[in-house]
């Protein structure tokens, strides 16, 4: 069964840093493009980041660039998204999700083929 599991996710102050984990079972990540998605209460879900199977190429949504960072270890078949300088409007369920068949990054979900079940980001003072 391919599942994929994030972790890393909380509760932190504004301007402060988390970073998140996707891991995967069943498959391995070598050969899937992986995306982060965040999902906020009341609005659509929005790519964040994605990271091609190689990790020679990535690409960030305007609202994260220069503050989140996207890669991944493909010996631990897991993908990474660290945050830093983390804002309000970053609180959201942040999903990984991967793309099979392809190397190549895609900027909608509907793209992706295999989603995690979601982890929770509340920034807040």
């Amino acid at each position: 069964q391919l599942q994929l599991v994030e972790s890393g996710g909380g509760l932190v102050q504004p301007g402060g840093s988390l970073r998140l984990s996707c891991a995967a079972s069943g498959f391995t990540l070598d050969y899937y493009a992986i995306g982060w998605f965040r999902q906020a209460p009341g609005k659509e879900r929005e790519g964040v980041s994605c990271i091609t199977s190689s990790g020679g190429s990535t690409n960030y949504a305007d609202s994260v660039k220069g503050r989140f960072t996207i890669s991944r270890d493909n010996a631990k078949n897991a993908v990474y998204l660290q945050m830093n300088s983390l804002k309000p409007e970053d609180t959201a369920i942040y999903y990984c999700a991967a793309r099979e068949a392809t190397p190549l990054c895609a900027p909608l979900r509907e793209e992706y083929d295999y989603w995690g079940q979601g982890t929770q980001v509340t920034v807040s003072s």
